[in-house]
């Protein structure tokens, strides 16, 4: 019976799945250096086998080549879009040589020529290949490109199509994606990055230096590669995001999200009068502000919203961005300016299904600030437009009267009522609010007692006037001084 029972506990305990388990994470790795038509890259390779290496002790099930000519791309690419399903979490990692067609983006193979315009269509991969199959198949894709490198192939091209409407551009074109996707290349848009000079290249070797040790999640990490490679290369190559990511996502599985900072009790209303569609209309008017107390607007409404997670690592770059303003610059320095860290990562543009959301958020907004727009119904009427123009008038500031990003940032931007109170006939002002006056209190009659007339002094006797007398028989009548006087005056 022991053996029994402690054979069920094993089984029990093989069933539990671990944080690794949970989530199905798969990634490709390309690294490219040994180009059959060009000078050979020094570390694609090495970048490619290091990274593989690192995301398998992560538990990635990694999907991998080196110096793959365009079929073996294929093939890979292809491997790799079979275990793409159900996964929660894709990586594409490549290292190697790019190149941007009609602002398309290219990946080359090692045995690619582009001597000719129709070679790209026939020698190169492009990226939307990999991307699309990402997106469509798994639940957050990211993808980290280190293929901005000095590329003679692309130089050649350029040369083979002349001055033709089709533009052969510097490093890689920037790329939109959907909702959940973070896309990494090791320099800005249009830019060129450095191969190194060590084994593996700046952008690889920061990742690699933060990526399995770090609690941090994705945005967390690619910032502080960021700055790793900023400072490797003297500032002139500066790592870049664009993200839609809807969440944090970790690269360690056991890694704990840090617990939400307590919302601050904010003087705005709160996410419960926002619907989700009027949450996407604020996110868009805010997102791409660089200032810090902007950005916060959204958390203070919005603490665990569908953007919470960006909005605070947008806030942590433009604080940085403004301490780093903030320094005076070293004029005896040779060194060229850093880039401002605070671009690195894009903030995405939600579509939402209402065209009424942004009238909605901005009226819910104005009403908050104490400028009544009417009802908070998304139809955008004379009413409101008065209520955002007293706005303007009493905040000074210089805003058309139609419902816009940029008048709903504005108004979002203040704490406190802005328009003045105007209560009724019948009302009062208490606590910001108008209340019934109370009645006023009904005035009793007043009673003005008046003192006894005195008499007159030597009067007490009545000299002169006539009473009755104490015979009632007779009904006579005798001077009140009269001993036989009833008291009672006659005349």
């Amino acid at each position: 019976m022991a053996q029994i029972i402690a054979l069920l506990c094993a089984l029990i305990a093989l069933g539990q799945p671990t944080a690794a388990s949970a989530e199905k994470r798969v990634a490709l790795v390309i690294g490219n250096s040994a180009y059959q038509n060009t000078s050979e890259l020094r570390n694609p390779s090495n970048d490619a086998s290091d990274v593989a290496a690192a995301l398998k002790r992560l538990g990635f099930q990694v999907t991998d080549g080196r110096d793959l000519d365009k079929r073996a791309m294929e093939r890979t690419i292809r491997q790799f879009g079979l275990a793409l399903e159900g996964a929660d979490i894709a990586l594409f990692f490549y290292a190697g040589h790019g190149i941007q067609v009609g602002g398309q983006n290219q990946l080359i193979p090692v045995d690619a020529r582009l001597a000719s315009e129709g070679d790209v269509d026939f020698e190169t991969l492009p990226l939307s290949l990999v991307l699309k199959q990402m997106e469509r198949e798994a639940k957050t894709s990211l993808v980290l490109l280190d293929a901005c490198r000095d590329n003679p192939l692309a130089r050649n091209l350029a040369r083979s199509i002349g001055t033709r409407a089709i533009t052969i551009g510097t490093g890689l074109a920037e790329v939109k994606t959907g909702i959940g996707t973070l896309i990494g290349f090791s320099t800005q848009p249009g830019n060129v990055a450095a191969d190194g000079i060590g084994r593996n290249s700046p952008y690889a070797g920061a990742l690699l230096k933060h990526i399995e040790d770090s609690t941090k999640d994705v945005s967390g990490i690619l910032v502080d590669v960021r700055n790793d490679v900023l400072k490797a290369t003297n500032g002139t190559q500066v790592p870049w995001e664009h993200t839609s990511l809807t969440g944090q996502v970790y690269f360690r599985p056991e890694a704990v999200a840090p617990p939400e900072p307590p919302a601050p009790a904010p003087a705005s209303p709160s996410g419960r009068n926002y619907d989700k569609e009027m949450e996407i209309a604020f996110w868009n008017a805010v997102k791409d502000s660089k200032n810090p107390a902007v950005l916060k607007t959204y958390l203070d409404r919005f603490p665990r919203g569908t953007f919470a997670g960006l909005a605070r690592v947008l806030m942590e770059e433009a604080d940085k961005s403004v301490r780093t303003s903030a320094t005076p610059p070293d004029t005896g320095s040779t060194t060229p300016a850093a880039a401002s860290p605070s671009a690195g990562t894009e903030a995405p543009t939600a579509v939402s299904k209402d065209p009424r959301a942004l009238a909605r958020a901005l009226q819910t907004e104005l009403k908050r600030v104490g400028c009544d727009p009417g009802t908070i119904d998304g139809n955008w009427g004379r009413k409101a437009e008065e209520a955002l123009a007293e706005f303007a008038r009493q905040s000074k500031t210089t805003l058309s009267t139609e419902a816009s990003q940029e008048a709903l940032k504005a108004v979002a931007g203040h704490s406190t009522r802005v328009c003045r109170l105007i209560c009724g006939g019948n009302e009062m002002e208490r606590d910001g609010k108008c209340v019934a006056k109370a009645p006023p209190a009904r005035r009793r009659p007043q009673v003005v007692e008046t003192a006894p007339k005195r008499k007159k002094e030597g009067s007490s006797g009545g000299s002169g006037q006539m009473c009755w007398s104490q015979d009632r028989r007779n009904m006579a009548v005798v001077p009140c001084s009269d001993s036989n006087s009833s008291g009672q005056r006659a005349y």
